[in-house]
Formats: C-alpha cells, sequence, structure tokens
C-alpha cells in the first residue's frame, strides 16, 4: 500500500514538472535559445573546376598490347632463301714452277678446285603468281635457288631481274597461288613509328624483331647507287636481308637490306629500301628485264665554299662537272669538265646526289636544257639524254 502512493506522487510529480516547462515553453520561447551554442562560421569549399568529358578526338591512341594480328597477316608472305654456287679455287701459283714440277710433278693439290658454297637471306611474296623481291647480294651468282615457305614447304626459283645500283632482285617462285604481302605506304612514315623486321637471321628460322623508324631519306652512305633509305633499330642480322620490314598492322613498307655494325651483329643501325622505291624496280624487272634511268656521261662533285671563291662564284651553289666521257650525251651537247651546272629543265641540283637522280629520272630519248657558268660565262646547252649502261659509274 505504501508502494502504490510512493509510485503515485512520483507520477504527479513528473506530470506537473511537464506541464509547467510546458507553459513557459509557450509564453518564453527565448529562455531555450539562450542556452544553444553560438553558431560556428562555415567557410564555404571552393567549387570543383568542371572538367569535360574527353572526346575520342582528343584522347591519345593508346598503343597495341601485341603485334601477333600484324605478324600473323604478314609472316606467311616471308620466305627463306637458300642459295648455292660452285666456286672455283686457284691453285698457289707456287705450283707451276718449273722446278717444283720437275720434283714433285703434277700433283692434284696444283690443280684448281671446285667447291660449293651456301649463303642464305629472306624474300617476300609480292604476286601470287610467285614474284619475289629480295635484295641483289642475296641471290648474286647464286647456281641454285631454295625457297622454304613458313608452311615448311621447299620450293625452287629463278631470277627474273636485277638491279645492283638498288641492291634489288625479283624471283619467281615454282609455284602458284602464294600468300603475297599487303602493301603499305612508305611515304606517310614518321620518324617514332612502330616498325618489325620479319626474317630469317643466322638461318635460325623466321624470326621477328621490333623497334621504330629512327629516321628516313638516308642517302650519302655509299651502299648502293641510288639510296633512299629507312633507318630502324629493329635488330636486322645476317639472313634479315631481303627480309620484311611492316608497320603496326602488317603491311610492307621496306625491304631490309644493311646494318651498320663494327661487330657484325645488329647495333640498332640498320637499312631497308622504301617499299615505294622498291616496286618501283619490280615493275621494270618485270616488264623490261631491266631497269631503265637516264644517262649523261659525266662525273660530278659539290660545288664547296673553297671550289666557289676559286670559280670566282659569289655563293656555292652547283654541281661541278669533273670529267665528261668521250662520246657521251654530255660531251655531244658540248659540256666540258669544269662547268659548273646551276639547273637542268626547270629543276635546280644542290649536290652531286640531286643531279644523279634528277638524270636517272629523265627517260632515255628526251631532251634537257642545262644552264650553268663556264667560268665567268654563262651557259646553256641541250643535251640528248641516253640509257644508262649496266655497270658504269659516270652520271
Amino acid at each position: 500500500m505504501a508502494l502504490r502512493k510512493f509510485l503515485s506522487f512520483i507520477l504527479t510529480s513528473v506530470a506537473a514538472g511537464l506541464a509547467a516547462a510546458f507553459v513557459v515553453f509557450l509564453l518564453r520561447p527565448g529562455l531555450l535559445n539562450n542556452h544553444r551554442p553560438p553558431p560556428q562560421a562555415v567557410i564555404p569549399a571552393p567549387p570543383r573546376p568542371s572538367v569535360p568529358e574527353p572526346s575520342p578526338a582528343t584522347t591519345p591512341a593508346a598503343g597495341p598490347v601485341s603485334y601477333a594480328a600484324a605478324v600473323k597477316r604478314a609472316a606467311p608472305s616471308v620466305v627463306n632463301i637458300f642459295t648455292t654456287k660452285v666456286v672455283t679455287e686457284q691453285a698457289s701459283p707456287l705450283f707451276k714452277d718449273p722446278t717444283l714440277q720437275f720434283f714433285f710433278g703434277d700433283r692434284p693439290s696444283a690443280r684448281p678446285r671446285q667447291r660449293l658454297e651456301t649463303s642464305l637471306g629472306s624474300g617476300v611474296i609480292l604476286d601470287a603468281r610467285g614474284y619475289i623481291l629480295t635484295n641483289n647480294h642475296v641471290i648474286d651468282g647464286a647456281d641454285e635457288i631454295q625457297l622454304v615457305l613458313r608452311d615448311g614447304r621447299n620450293i625452287p626459283a629463278a631470277v627474273v631481274g636485277t638491279d645492283r645500283d638498288t641492291d634489288l632482285a625479283v624471283l619467281q617462285a615454282q609455284a602458284r597461288d602464294l600468300p603475297a604481302i599487303n602493301l603499305g605506304d612508305s611515304a606517310r612514315l614518321e620518324v617514332g613509328d612502330v616498325v618489325l623486321a620479319i626474317g630469317n637471321p643466322f638461318g635460325v628460322g623466321q624470326t621477328v624483331t621490333m623497334g621504330i623508324v629512327s629516321a628516313t631519306g638516308r642517302d650519302r652512305l655509299g651502299i648502293n647507287t641510288f639510296e633512299d633509305f629507312i633507318q630502324t633499330d629493329a635488330a636486322i642480322n645476317p639472313g634479315n636481308s631481303g627480309g620484311a620490314l611492316i608497320n603496326a598492322h602488317g603491311d610492307l613498307v621496306g625491304i631490309n637490306t644493311v646494318i651498320y655494325s663494327e661487330s657484325g651483329g645488329s647495333q640498332g643501325i640498320g637499312f631497308a629500301i622504301p617499299i615505294s622505291l622498291a616496286q618501283g624496280i619490280m615493275q621494270q624487272l618485270l616488264l623490261h628485264g631491266r631497269v631503265i634511268r637516264g644517262w649523261l656521261g659525266i662525273m660530278a662533285q659539290d660545288v664547296t665554299p673553297e671550289l666557289a671563291e676559286s670559280f670566282g662564284l659569289s655563293v656555292a651553289i652547283g654541281v661541278l662537272v669533273s670529267g665528261v666521257l668521250e662520246q657521251g650525251p654530255a660531251d655531244l651537247a658540248g659540256l666540258e669538265p669544269g662547268d659548273i651546272i646551276t639547273r637542268i629543265n626547270d629543276m635546280t641540283p644542290t649536290s652531286a646526289l640531286d643531279i644523279l637522280n634528277l638524270i636517272a629520272m629523265q627517260p632515255p630519248g628526251s631532251e634537257i636544257t642545262i644552264e650553268g657558268w663556264r667560268g665567268h660565262t654563262r651557259l646553256k646547252l641541250k643535251a640528248l639524254i641516253a640509257e644508262r649502261p649496266p655497270k658504269i659509274s659516270p652520271m
């Protein structure tokens, strides 16, 4: 009974307190606000700059993580080339001495001996009818040429034509329906483009190496008469000559030709003939069996500041004629050693290499206008271009 009274007292007191608080809140609401903590200063965060979504046109293109697709596309068109030729070794001249022959007679070792010499290289199938492009030095002097395709087939081949001036050769395999490679545009190559070299280095079998285009238009290397090389750091080794230089899509852009090396192995400086040049040579070899170029019959050298001073020229321009082949086109036109050529038709040669290429591009039988200087006298002649003879050095 006492517990019930105590609980009733507690509940009555709590209800009275709540009622009093409610009355105070209604009459004086500010009393409750006085006990709130003072508001804190809020520093607004700086607005985040709006970043536009990158568009496909401005997003850098990511390179592929693998070039397997390009290799699968091009590799079946690259062949290994094995050549053999018979080499005759002459005996020592000592065996021809009459005294030695009197004492030792005509010994077999004193007679010329023949042996087989083998070499290897690579080639690229450019036509399904079996036409293959390679380097001339790969098949030069070969008595027998064998091709090994990527699928393992061994096919004999014959030489269609060669061009020593660019170190190119065209072969024809004794087979049809061969996998021809897709041609790229070597004129659009830029320094930094990814390229891959496919060939048969050291005879180990078809091998692929990767690098970039290090330079284009390399000339004055003294490798070939007509030079316009692609330089690459893709590893090119003995046996790669004549193989394919392809771009990242598997298109042929060059024919691997030579390396710059003091050890015989790759040192990161290799040279390939652009396919634009090689294809033109191939077409001429297929049509004519030779490459037809213009020829003037002169030897020329660059006009240096020293030469310009000795000839009384105000600037070192033009090309000095250092030699004229007797009864050649230049000789018949009246050109003489010591003349300086400053223009051919509407073109201005700046070096001996320029004039070599300008003359070579002229079709045989065409007439050109040569302008220049003979001493302090202006020179203007007409010359009839002839066809460049094989194995000749004058331009």
